[in-house]
This record gives structure tokens, C-alpha cells and sequence, in this order.
């Protein structure tokens, strides 16, 4: 595999890895090292900042949320410096809403952790465009997925159980009871 990597990517193989979680930063950057990128890593969106700004990248991995802030804000400055760069967006958050939110900033694709040094390489290099993702193994259930979009209309409402009530059409009370449970698995 790591030969027809290496003829895929042409003649800059610059990588940029920004990821606070520093054994997982120093394991992705040797294993794509291994497959042919020349990576530079950063442990926060600062340093990653910096880094994109100076010398922006061909490739960049980038995890979401880091201790100094959001990894879409490495997106943007990368994405301004070298638009033709590819981007993937990491996270042990995954969730259609930051995967939008992502995609839109400049992030070529978006993968939710753990992803394996094989999953990176082909989203950087684009392989699979268009195919549909394989199906997970452990879905989540319809209550949970109700359960998740009452959590977000509550977070993006501030916390205001009457707004949220209001714009779920639902009466105040019954969410108060919903909010109330642990949440569905």
C-alpha cells in the first residue's frame, strides 16, 4: 500500500497534524510518515495556527476540539493560505452538525475517532469520493437519535427549557421529564 500511496501524492507531501492528545499526535505522524508524508506536528490550535500561516501545508489532519480552542479555526487559516490544500477533520465528537459545520469552513472530509492511519490516508487522498460509507455496526437507536436533537434545539436555546419547548412544539413539561432521564443508549 505504501508505494501506490506515495505515487498519489505528487511532489509535495507536506502534512500538517494538529491534535492535543500527544501519544496519538507522535503515533499518526510516524505512521503517515511511514506511508510517505513529510508531517510537522502541533499540539494546539495556536502552534497549528502558526504553523498553517508560515508554511501551509499540502495535507493537513486536524482534530475538532483541542485545549485551546477549535480545530476549525486551523481550517480556516489553511484553507485561506492554500485553498487547493486537503483537509480532514478529526473528532471524538462526531456529529452531523460539526461534520456540516467542517465541510463548509474548507475540511475536505471528516472522520470520527478512532480512525487508523489507513482510514487518514484515504480521506486525504480523496479515495472512495462519492461511495457510501458501510453501514455501522452498532446504530443508534431512534431514542437516542431524538434524545441527541432534543440535547442540541436545548444547547443552541441556551439552556431555556420554554424556548426549546416552544421550537420542538412540544409542551414544556414533557421536555422538562425528558430532560430529566439519563440518556437513551
Amino acid at each position: 500500500m505504501a508505494d501506490s500511496v506515495q505515487d498519489e501524492l505528487g511532489a509535495d507531501r507536506s502534512l500538517l497534524v494538529v491534535d492535543d492528545d500527544e501519544v496519538f499526535l507522535k503515533r499518526l505522524a510516524r505512521a503517515l510518515e511511514r506511508r510517505g508524508f513529510e508531517p510537522v506536528t502541533a499540539p494546539s490550535v495556536a502552534m497549528g495556527k502558526a504553523l498553517a500561516s508560515a508554511n501551509p501545508p499540502a495535507y493537513a489532519v486536524i482534530d475538532l476540539r483541542l485545549e485551546d480552542g477549535n480545530g476549525l479555526d486551523v481550517v480556516e487559516v489553511l484553507r485561506a493560505r492554500r485553498p487547493d490544500s486537503r483537509i480532514v477533520v478529526l473528532t471524538g465528537y462526531g456529529a452531523i452538525a460539526t461534520a456540516v459545520a467542517a465541510v463548509k469552513i474548507g475540511a475536505t472530509d471528516y472522520l470520527s475517532k478512532p480512525a487508523d492511519a489507513d482510514d487518514v490516508v484515504n480521506a486525504l487522498l480523496g479515495r472512495g469520493e462519492g461511495a457510501l460509507p458501510e453501514p455501522p455496526e452498532n446504530p443508534m437507536s431512534a431514542d437516542r437519535v431524538r434524545w441527541e436533537h432534543i440535547q442540541r434545539v436545548y444547547e443552541q436555546c441556551d439552556r431555556n427549557v420554554s424556548e426549546t419547548a416552544r421550537r420542538l412544539s412540544m409542551h414544556r413539561r414533557t421536555l422538562q421529564r425528558i430532560l430529566a432521564k439519563r440518556s437513551p443508549r
